[in-house]
C-alpha cells in the first residue's frame, strides 16, 4: 500500500538509480502519472515531459475502452480488435473518435506545456510512467508512440500493476520496472490510502517547477 503518488514516485525512484543522468528523460501519462513521475525525475535528475493519451470508447459506452490514442510527430493507436469485432464498431466511428481524441490531446498539451516543445527522446533513454497501470491499453499505446521517437533505450516504470498486464508489455521496451503486481488486482486507487484526482493545476505546476529547475517551490 502507497502513502499517495508522490510517495509512490519516491519508492520507484529508488529502484531506477542506474538511468540517473542527464541524457534521460521521464515520461509521465497525466494525470495522476505526473506526481509519480515528478519524483522519479527529481531523484535522477532527468527531465520531465508528458505524453498524452486518451481512451476510445464504445458506442453509447464511453467508459468502455475498446482503445487507445497518442499524438506526436506520428499519432499512434491501439485498438482492442476482439472489442471492435464483437461490438460491430465501424471504421467510420473508430475514425471520428480518434480524431475526437486528438483534438483533446492537443488542447491538454498546450494547456499542460504553455507552448513548450515536446522533449527531444531520439538517442536518450525514456523512462514511461504512471501512478499504476490496469489493463495496459493506454500504457502500450504510449509505449509504441516513444519508441517511434527513437531512444536509445525505453523503460516502463510503475509503482502497481497485474501480473498479466506487465508480462503482456515486457516485449514494448528494454526494461520494466513494477514495485508490486498483486495477484488480487481490481484498481489501482486500491493500493493507495490517498487517491484523489489529480488537478490540471497540480499537473502544470509539477511541470513548470522541473522546467525552471526549482524543485524547493513544491515540498
Amino acid at each position: 500500500m502507497f502513502k499517495d503518488r508522490r510517495q509512490a514516485g519516491r519508492q520507484l525512484a529508488a529502484q531506477l538509480l542506474r538511468y540517473t543522468g542527464v541524457d534521460t528523460v521521464v515520461l509521465a501519462l497525466p494525470r495522476g502519472g505526473v506526481p509519480v513521475g515528478y519524483e522519479v525525475a527529481r531523484a535522477l535528475h532527468a527531465a520531465l515531459d508528458i505524453t498524452v493519451v486518451r481512451k476510445v470508447g464504445a458506442p453509447g459506452q464511453p467508459e468502455f475502452g475498446i482503445g487507445a490514442v497518442v499524438d506526436g510527430d506520428y499519432p499512434e493507436e491501439v485498438l482492442d480488435e476482439e472489442s471492435v469485432r464483437l461490438l460491430s464498431v465501424s471504421r467510420e466511428y473508430l475514425d471520428k473518435q480518434i480524431g475526437i481524441a486528438l483534438r483533446e490531446i492537443r488542447r491538454r498539451q498546450e494547456v499542460y506545456r504553455h507552448g513548450r516543445a515536446p522533449m527531444a527522446l531520439k538517442g536518450r533513454t525514456v523512462i514511461v510512467v504512471d501512478d499504476g497501470i490496469a489493463t495496459g491499453g493506454s500504457m502500450r499505446v504510449a509505449l509504441r508512440a516513444a519508441r517511434r521517437a527513437g531512444p536509445k533505450r525505453l523503460v516502463l516504470a510503475v509503482p502497481v500493476a497485474p501480473p498479466e498486464t506487465i508480462e503482456s508489455l515486457r516485449a514494448e521496451v528494454d526494461d520494466v520496472v513494477c514495485l508490486s503486481t498483486p495477484e488480487m488486482f481490481q484498481a489501482v486507487g486500491q493500493f493507495y490510502e490517498d487517491f484523489r484526482q489529480t488537478t490540471d493545476d497540480e499537473v502544470i505546476r509539477l511541470l513548470d517547477v522541473m522546467q525552471v529547475g526549482s524543485e524547493s517551490q513544491v515540498a
